[in-house]
Parts: structure tokens; sequence; C-alpha cells
């Protein structure tokens, strides 16, 4: 009878079908806190000036297996001077499987990093709090734009003679 119900009992493992999505492991790959002008810099006065880098990696691990790195550098500076660096590569194993190279490309450049952020943005401002200064609350950062910046450049490149398998995969900050 192939018209059979399961009446609720799951499906066979192997009958498995469409897109998978698995967050496997969520850790701290690297961390870095500096104050090179301390304790001096606790009385400077003046307005700080906050500069923010956002880097990510992707590297395929298995065929369904994926390691994404997502590094924020935070660098605070006050009259000339850096009052700290404050740097954390947060990192995840992620399981994608049954997509296509666009529907994986996507996931790898917009779900992944932004299910990392938030641990990221968590740990800069430990370590900035730590260090003694005032907190520093993190935007929301927009992936779905940062990714189709990434492909508007990849398109670019493409322009140039490069080919797309030259062009990084999912590199989008």
């Amino acid at each position: 009878m192939s018209d059979e119900t399961l009446n609720g009992a799951a499906a066979p493992a192997d009958a498995q079908q469409g897109p998978t999505f698995t967050v496997e492991k969520l850790y701290v790959k690297d961390v870095s806190f500096e104050a090179p002008n301390a304790p001096q810099v606790f009385n400077e006065q003046g307005q700080p000036d906050l500069q923010m880098k956002l880097n990510q990696k992707v590297q395929r691990l298995a065929e369904n297996a994926f390691e994404v790195s997502l590094g924020i550098t935070l660098t605070c500076t006050l009259n000339g001077k850096t009052a700290y660096l404050a740097e954390v590569e947060q990192a995840g194993v992620f399981g994608l499987g049954g997509m296509d190279e666009q529907l994986l490309d996507a996931m790898l450049g917009i779900q992944c990093p932004s299910i990392l952020y938030p641990y990221a943005s968590a740990a800069i401002g430990q370590l900035i709090t730590a260090g003694g200064f005032p907190p520093f609350p993190m935007q929301p950062i927009n992936f779905d734009g940062l990714y189709a910046e990434t492909l508007r450049q990849r398109a670019a490149q493409l322009g140039q003679g490069d080919s797309l398998a030259d062009a990084e995969t999912a590199g989008n900050a």
C-alpha cells in the first residue's frame, strides 16, 4: 500500500528531503583585549572615537559541515591615543545539507553570522567593561545588506574576467 500514512510516526531517516540546517557547536576561537595607555587614559577628557571592523571566514569541514568565524575588532581612541582594542573571533560549526550552491552561499553569508553576532557582541562588551571602560552597546548588523553588497562586489569582479570559483565564498563582512 503506497498510500499508507505513518499515523504520527516519524518518517525513516533516509526519507528526509529538502534543505537541512543545524547548529552543531558555538565557541570563542580567539579573544584579545589591550589598554596600552592605561591607567593614564582613564584621566583623559574628550569624545572617544570608535572604529569597528568585521570579517568573516568560512571553511568546509566535511560535505555538509562548515566552520563559520565572525571576527569583530573594536578600537577606541581618545585624543589620538588608543584607549583600548578589543577583538573577538566567534565561531560555529554548522550543518547544511540539501541546498543548491546559491542557497548554501546565502545561508553561510547571512544566517550563520546572524547567529554568531550576538555572542561576539556580548564577548566584546564583557571585555570592555572588564577593562574598566564604559560599556559600548553594539548595534544590530544587517547581514542581508552586507551579503547583497558582497554579491555586487563579486559581480564586479566577474566583470573584470575573474571566475565565480575564484570569488571568496560567503565573505560578507
